[in-house]
């Protein structure tokens, strides 16, 4: 995915959709997340509990992320809401 779509993904993530999962970078870094906002070039996202250095916010673009694991238990269905079709 280029940076475009992800920031598409996230801007028009659904209201009935928790706003948490675990991104994963292109520094191999894994970052779980329980919110987030966007803006034009970065994706602002919230830990639950802060990392090793104590941060709990982490910026980062959207070229930066290279994949987004969900952990809900939902059928593949329930994502056509985010524009994923069969």
């Amino acid at each position: 995915m280029n940076d475009e779509s992800w920031r598409t993904l996230f801007e028009n993530w659904p209201q009935t959709f928790a706003r948490s999962g675990v991104l994963i970078t292109q520094f191999g870094e894994s970052v779980p997340f329980n919110d987030f906002r966007v803006n034009e070039g970065i994706l602002l996202v919230q830990r639950e509990r802060p990392d090793t250095i104590g941060a709990r916010k982490l910026m980062l673009s959207f070229t930066a992320i290279v994949a987004l694991k969900l952990v809900g238990v939902e059928e593949l269905e329930f994502y056509d809401a985010m524009g994923f079709h069969s």
